[in-house]
């Protein structure tokens, strides 16, 4: 492992180890999705995943994480991140984001996607996929000699021209054996700016949209992020490894 400023620089083996555990951990998220129905809690949600990590011998990277409860954030409607597991039941109509990390061999991973239950309205399916779709854009700009703030005019200008908002309090970021490590990686803000991206960093780009404003609150259990309008808002994310050939989605199965 290298350090380009702040920014750790990946090997080939470290590379193979965080590709493996993204791996892991997008089979465990779409197992977790696809058991989200109405009338489950949140809590029942956050057992069926621990159960699937513990399955695969890999660790929650979230359970206890500055004293954070539950093995995934779940946020639903207009919470945007950080939903704490709970006796919330799960409605028709909602959305649900799930926002899952696990550690594999002394290695973080770290991915989010947001699910309709049920039947949900065009605008909800519209934010669903303007969501994704900016995610994606911002990937698009994970190349080598690229700037950072490439990826995050990418997801701000899609998710603008569509006529929503991007959150700017909570950002993307670095992963590898931390789960937080440099860069922060915002949603937005002009392209040309900052680090130049090399070979071998690896990112959690995680775009966070509100159907609303931008602005958030944090709610009175000190964890859940919610819109200060209390209009819904999604979250997808997944990790980057910057390649010569381009960018490399490690959570994805």
């Amino acid at each position: 492992m290298q350090a380009e400023g702040n920014i750790t620089i990946k090997n080939s083996n470290e590379l193979q180890v965080l590709r493996e555990a993204g791996k892991i951990l997008a089979s465990i998220i779409e197992e977790v999705k696809s058991s989200l129905k109405a009338g489950m809690t949140t809590k029942d949600v956050d057992s069926i995943a621990e159960g699937l990590i513990g399955k695969q011998n890999v660790k929650p990277a979230f359970k206890g994480y500055r004293g954070f409860p539950g093995c995934v954030c779940m946020s639903v409607n207009d919470e945007v991140v950080h939903g704490i597991p709970s006796d919330r039941v799960i409605n028709e109509g909602d959305i649900v984001s799930l926002d899952v990390g696990i550690i594999y061999k002394d290695y973080y991973s770290d991915t989010a996607v947001t699910v309709g239950i049920g039947q949900i309205g065009p605008e909800l399916k519209k934010l669903l996929d303007v969501t994704r779709e900016s995610l994606y854009k911002g990937i698009e700009q994970a190349q080598v000699g690229n700037h950072l703030s490439d990826i995050s005019n990418a997801v701000q200008k899609h998710v603008e021209a569509n006529h929503f908002s991007v959150v700017r309090q909570f950002v993307g970021h670095g992963i590898g054996r931390n789960l937080h490590e440099d860069p922060e990686i915002p949603n937005f803000g002009p392209s040309g700016h900052g680090p130049i991206l090399k070979e071998g960093m690896v990112f959690a780009i995680e775009p966070m949209v509100n159907i609303g404003k931008a602005r958030t609150k944090i709610l009175d259990d000190g964890w859940t992020v919610a819109t200060e309008d209390g209009k819904p808002s999604a979250h997808f994310e997944h990790c980057v490894a910057i390649l010569k050939t381009g960018p490399e989605i490690l959570t994805t199965v």
